[in-house]
């Protein structure tokens, strides 16, 4: 029978609940891990990552060795080889952007000279306008409410536009990367602004953008009608970027692209699957579920100022009373720091000044209790194998908030910026690899004898 409406086609018909019912049914017992000791989700019992590759174009670390004994310690971020933190210092004090030189030190493994730099930006200033009428007839045909979903398709579709889309050479992977850098705050603004024309009937502007203005003006350049930003607005999201770019090989995106890269796939259909990856709220969406805690928070909390009532609505999140019932407060924690998340320490500094810029300082107060409560509470109740501190995650979405930013764009701009470290990850695993990744499964299905159907 033809499906009459979307709702039809949509919906989950009583013979598929019935079937999904046998398939949650298939569950593997959680002990089985541990007799054939296997590490679920590749983390040991202690949630450390497995040894699985070797990069060397970023590190974390948040352990140190006292008396002989690893202890948890400030995290630390570093980019090939360079703390992130002096990064950030070196080009804040010369008053310049830095996500164009952070794109040219994971690439390239070096800090480029003055000349180097102006050539980088002038390469990606090139590449940021994309093919004749692809905006109209890909991005503006098929307008989708999710632009990650937008994004992984107009990556598919610029795939039609290669001639030479299927070489893995080094020099085609990386003139594929640096057209993706360039293009993807683009792709962003344009499948929202589309989004934005078909489903809430608003004007549909297109910017062209400028090949002189770095990556995080072109996308707030694109992105508005006006195309206006304040100087402090663009360096706040350069930081963003700076600090997204890359996070060690073992993040579920970078390891997906080093999966999928080392089967010889093309450039696009790789940069596809980790944009899938990132699209999960265990992942780049993150951001978007702290956001979506803050707003049940400012519902349920009247005083902002007051501990005990912030304390009362953070318990009842952990106890699973409160917002989805989850039991997690959303940006508080990481799966490798534990004193401190290095790029929330460096961003929290540019949040409190942009909230003062934009008469926001009360909610920043809100933001800095939590972060300072949270922590406490989570050791206080649980059991723990390190401790848990604000991840960049806590402030990103407030800072975008605070710039107008669209929420349906947060985990696309954290694609804009990542979109560096996997074009890294997949050269080196192009360069470097050689063999397809194939991790090994045991099964535990017991071996079964054929039944003819009619006896069954």
């Amino acid at each position: 029978m033809a499906v009459k409406n979307n709702n039809e086609y949509s919906a989950i018909t009583p013979e598929v609940q019935r079937l999904a019912d046998i398939c949650a049914a298939r569950t593997i017992p959680v002990e089985l891990y541990d007799k054939f000791q296997v590490n679920r989700g590749l983390r040991d019992l202690n949630g450390n990552g497995v040894l699985a590759g070797l990069t060397s174009i970023s590190q974390v670390k948040a352990k140190e060795i006292v008396n002989g004994v690893e202890v948890p310690a400030h995290g630390k971020l570093y980019y090939q080889g360079y703390d992130v933190e002096q990064l950030v210092a070196g080009f804040l004090h010369e008053n310049r952007f830095g996500f164009e030189e952070t794109v040219y030190l994971l690439l390239f493994g070096d800090l480029p000279t003055p000349e180097q730099l102006t050539s980088f930006r002038a390469t990606l200033g090139e590449m940021r306008t994309l093919p004749p009428k692809f905006a109209r007839d890909t991005i503006m045909r098929a307008p989708s409410r999710d632009m990650m979903n937008a994004l992984s398709r107009a990556v598919l579709t610029l795939y039609y536009y290669d001639d030479n889309a299927d070489d893995t050479s080094v020099p085609n992977v990386l003139r594929q990367c640096l057209r993706l850098i360039a293009q993807f705050p683009i792709l962003a603004a344009y499948g929202y602004n589309t989004y934005l024309h078909y489903s809430q009937d608003q004007s549909l502007i297109i910017h062209q953008p400028d090949p002189a203005l770095s990556t995080a003006e072109n996308l707030l350049y694109v992105l508005r009608p006006d195309q206006q930003y304040t100087e402090l607005e663009a360096r706040v999201l350069d930081l963003a970027l700076v600090l997204h770019a890359e996070h060690g090989g073992g993040n579920n995106s970078a390891f997906t692209i080093h999966v999928v890269g080392s089967s010889g796939t093309d450039t696009y259909s790789a940069v596809a699957a980790a944009l899938g990856s990132l699209k999960g709220p265990k992942h780049g969406g993150a951001n978007n579920r702290v956001m979506a805690m803050m707003d049940d928070l400012k519902d349920h909390v009247s005083q902002w100022d007051d501990e005990d009532e912030v304390t009362a609505y953070l318990k009842k999140l952990l106890h699973k009373e409160a917002f989805d019932k989850a039991g997690l407060i959303y940006g508080i924690g990481h799966a490798i720091y534990s004193l401190s998340d290095p790029r929330a320490v460096i961003f929290e500094r540019f949040v409190e000044k942009l909230s003062a810029d934009k008469g926001r300082s009360e909610e920043y107060d809100l933001y800095s209790m939590i972060a300072r409560l949270a922590p406490q509470l989570i050791s206080s109740e649980r059991k723990m194998y390190k401790g848990v501190s604000a991840n960049i995650d806590f402030y990103s979405g407030f800072v975008y908030d605070m710039m107008n930013l669209p929420r349906e764009l947060y985990t696309p701009i954290f694609a804009i910026a990542r979109i560096a470290g996997w074009s890294a990850h997949l050269i080196e695993e192009g360069v470097c690899g050689g063999r397809i990744i194939r991790p090994a499964y045991k099964s535990v299905s017991p071996l079964r004898e054929y039944v003819p159907l009619e006896i069954r």
